[in-house]
């Protein structure tokens, strides 16, 4: 489909590609990884005739056609309808529907053969566009990326910049490209529509290149890694993890190449020094030397996995309650938010605020920080420090510092080689410490303000967005600094590697309250699955999980409004029953994985024995969250029992 031949391009005196070859077949699903500033966005920008080669060839089939995702599409503006913009890839089949909406305003005055033949062309035609289709298309891709039903009217001037870039990438998904070319497709969405994209992507009939920093997007769409690096394509015939396996052995081979050429280098250059200077063995010494100059010298294996080297550190410590939110209410207007709910966070709590844009989590956050007024009570606790790192926060970075100046002025009171360390961590070397903050791209001022937050001897972190603009580099330096910090934080994030590394709890924001899942973002994930599936099979509707409540205390229900206690315990006596009824169904199914776990057979495929153990581990996790829930709600029973016998 698509043929890089011996392709060279570079920018101003800098190389991005000398002699590099790639080849795109149909039906192709390929990652485009490198570090930042390797070239990856350019080389889409290449293949779809934006910048020209210096040299090489790109020959393409006439039929491929190409679908460009970029971040230059945030700047597209109109009073249309987000569904009008998005229809725009049907141009063909709008303009006979135009032609036809003309043949049936001229039928009201002319009733013609000739129009009638023309009519019924058109609609052939418009049928065979699958015309009659394309607005049930248009909205489908839209509410499959977050758009509400109700939003599909409304122009596209009226949503910010991370939701037209997604009315772009549906209409560029609408148009059914042969080739999608897609550059960081997750930035502006949330986790339910990457998800959405993720199963489209795999169903997807044509070849796709995503250029992405989000490794399990990558896993889940990809079946061929291509790597930039050193001014080459460097292909891998797997999925992001495929990569990573694979280079690692390639890595060793390449190892043990080098040391084997340096030790015969040695050796050489030992034999030179030491026979130069005979006449009986200055002719083989000379032969030698020629045959070092000639070597084709193998390089050694760079690293690309800086680590943090320092420690975060903070002098006083926290009490054991970090903060809570009881009885809290939000609206903006009309919009409610939230609805009497509670929130309890402990100390040693690392927990990851996770689902759908514009369910509150921003607003949680702000809640949290005390920066937004809220009905209910705030109560912070003792010797608690705060920072919060939200994106908007770039804005306050002083642009006439440099960056070394600017994590001195934070007030960490390190010393210059400690900023330098921390810095050097964040990928900021040498004289780049010298930059001012001003020149810096997005990416980069993110990991600035990422660094001031962490130095700041704050033992609470409210971190919203973290990974935003990082690459993968910068992603997993951030995952090794918050797997170092030992303290408290709250992190808002759709990067699921990123939550899985980092979080001991989940939350998540459904029906106006705030529910948790006391475990990693993969098991609840499983817990999420088993639940819906337990649901559907019984033929109803999915409830909300609440493994645990979020408030500790553990309080019996109030009666309602109308005093009838009675019809409480009722109802409290039916959820304790359908508890006890989970809490059987996971020691049951926590059995066969002990069984499975038991047989010898098991330990023979490394692959099958982690899923059951994975399995077991969420299940486990599962049901000890049952038996708290059932301990709450038995304690809660017994109480209002107690008062209706007082009554």
């Amino acid at each position: 489909m698509i043929s890089i031949n011996n392709l060279s391009f570079h920018f101003g005196s800098r190389a991005l590609y000398e002699d590099a070859n790639l080849h795109i077949k149909p039906k192709d699903k390929i990652g485009l990884i490198g570090l930042n500033g390797t070239g990856k966005s350019t080389l889409l920008r290449v293949l779809v005739g934006e910048y020209k080669p210096d040299s090489g060839s790109i020959q393409m089939s006439r039929e491929t056609s190409l679908g460009f995702l970029n971040q230059d599409l945030l700047s597209y503006d109109t009073h249309e309808s987000i569904l009008s913009v998005a229809m725009q890839a049907f141009s063909e089949a709008l303009a006979l529907q135009k032609k036809i909406e003309e043949v049936l305003q001229e039928f009201e005055t002319d009733y013609r053969d000739e129009l009638v033949d023309k009519l019924a062309k058109f609609q052939e035609q418009f049928e065979a566009l699958d015309g009659y289709n394309i607005q049930s298309k248009a909205e489908e891709i839209l509410e499959g990326l977050g758009f509400s039903t109700q939003e599909l009217q409304q122009p596209l001037k009226t949503f910010s910049g991370g939701w037209r870039m997604r009315v772009m990438l549906a209409k560029i998904l609408l148009q059914e490209p042969s080739l999608l070319l897609l550059d960081e497709p997750t930035n502006h969405l949330d986790l339910p529509s990457i998800k959405w994209l993720e199963s489209y992507l795999e169903a997807y009939e044509g070849a796709v290149v995503i250029v992405s920093h989000d490794r399990e997007f990558l896993d889940k769409t990809t079946n061929m890694t291509v790597e930039v690096a050193q001014q080459k394509l460097n292909v891998y015939a797997g999925n992001y993890s495929f990569y990573l396996e694979e280079k690692e052995q390639r890595n060793e081979i390449q190892k043990g190449a080098f040391e084997n050429q340096q030790a015969q280098i040695r050796q050489a250059e030992r034999f030179i020094e030491r026979f130069k200077a005979k006449a009986s063995k200055a002719k083989q010494a000379q032969s030698r030397v020629k045959a070092l100059d000639k070597l084709e010298r193998i390089e050694d294996v760079a690293s690309d996995a800086p680590k943090v080297n320092f420690k975060f550190q903070f002098n006083t410590q926290p009490g054991r309650h970090i903060l809570r939110l009881e009885h809290i209410s939000k609206r903006y207007g009309e919009k409610l938010i939230f609805r009497d709910t509670n929130v309890n966070i402990e100390r040693g709590d690392k927990i990851a605020l996770i689902g759908a844009n514009g369910k509150g989590k921003s607003t949680l956050m702000r809640l949290i920080a005390g920066t937004e007024p809220v009905e209910g009570k705030r109560q912070l606790g003792h010797n608690v420090i705060m920072a919060f790192y939200a994106q908007h926060q770039l804005e306050s970075l002083n642009v006439e510092n440099e960056i070394l100046q600017e994590l001195t002025e934070a007030g960490s009171k390190r010393n210059e080689m400690e900023l330098r360390t921390i810095l050097g961590s964040f990928l900021f070397t040498g004289d780049q410490v010298f930059k001012k903050i001003k020149v810096l791209s997005g990416g980069e001022k993110s990991r600035v303000a990422l660094a001031k937050t962490l130095i700041s001897e704050a033992n609470f972190l409210l971190l919203d967005e973290p990974t935003n603009h990082l690459d993968m580099q910068s992603v997993n330096i951030l995952i090794q600094a918050l797997e170092q910090y030992e303290g408290t934080f709250v992190v808002i994030s759709h990067d699921r590697y990123f939550v899985e590394n980092v979080a001991n709890k989940i939350w998540y924001i459904d029906d106006y309250q705030l529910k948790e899942y006391p475990g990693t973002y993969h098991e609840y994930e499983y817990f999420m699955e088993q639940r819906d599936k337990d649901a559907r099979k019984n033929g109803i509707k999915p409830p909300a999980p609440a493994p645990k409540p979020i408030a500790e205390e553990k309080q019996p229900v109030a009666a309602n409004q109308n005093g009838s206690l009675q019809q409480d315990l009722k109802r409290l006596n039916t959820q304790l029953k359908q508890v006890e009824q989970e809490v059987q169904n996971f020691e049951q199914e926590l059995a066969g994985y002990e069984k499975q776990l038991a047989d010898p057979k098991v330990y023979s495929n490394i692959s099958s024995l982690k899923d059951i153990t994975l399995k077991f581990e969420a299940v486990k996790k599962a049901l000890d969250a049952k038996n708290s829930q059932w301990e709450t709600l038995m304690e809660s029973v017994e109480n209002l029992e107690i008062k209706i016998k007082s009554v």
